[in-house]
């Protein structure tokens, strides 16, 4: 379970991070030029590059971090085998200090070492699951998804319409789509969804007058 919320929490960060560079991209060279053709071809560039590097570098991260608790897994693997007594020592002081009496956390560690040493240390020690490791490529491709999926609203939105329609319809779709993603992550990470919600908004509204001006800006070189 905890593999599937941290991949499904990488999708929806990787979604929002889609919608905002895409969008920043899109404001800023649909301020700078009418044609539709050049918009697009550049909010496609901009969603395909940022999709791989949110899928190689989810990819990158998670591959460090399970490498890390594969090699701490072996560390105490080796000390089982060699000093046993001060793993049972470490077992115990993780239960004193939960508060458990120091004769119960001796008690505790001896029968927890005895039945599962390798599963107790690596818990206790550094808080990891034996066998529970999340996969880098369900992140990677959790991630790629994600962006690519996040940044084609407001695309589409720039891309597919026009006159007077063009820029209403791409901050809505920019706003209810970052709106989705803040709900969402609350969800996910047990948060305040309106909080959340109402930050992705604020962040969304930022980022698109941010480019806005930006393409103003270059517009008159």
């Amino acid at each position: 379970m905890n593999e599937k919320l941290n991949t499904l929490r990488a999708g929806v960060l990787g979604s929002n991070d889609g919608i905002l560079t895409v969008v920043g991209v899109l404001f800023s060279v649909a301020v700078a030029t009418p044609n539709i053709f050049t918009i697009f071809i550049a909010g496609l560039s901009d969603l395909l590059a940022c999709a791989f590097s949110m899928a190689s570098g989810e990819y990158a991260s998670v591959s460090s971090q399970r490498d890390a608790e594969s090699s701490a897994v072996k560390v105490e693997q080796k000390l089982l085998q060699d000093d046993i007594s001060s793993e049972i020592k470490a077992v115990k002081k993780y239960y004193v200090s939960r508060g458990i009496s120091d004769e119960t956390s001796t008690e505790i560690a001896k029968e927890l070492i005895e039945k599962k040493p390798l599963d107790t240390v690596v818990n206790t020690k550094y808080g990891i699951q034996l066998g529970h490791y999340m996969n880098p490529w369900n992140a990677a491709f959790s991630s790629l998804v994600s962006a690519s999926l996040g940044g084609i609203f407001p695309l589409l939105a720039m891309s597919l319409t026009s006159g007077i329609y063009r820029w209403p319809s791409t901050i809505v779709a920019v706003i209810l789509s970052v709106a989705i993603t803040g709900y969402l992550s609350a969800k996910l990470g047990n948060g305040l969804a309106k909080t959340a919600v109402i930050r992705n908004i604020i962040i969304g509204i930022l980022t698109m007058a941010i480019h806005f001006a930006l393409g103003k800006l270059m517009n008159q070189f």
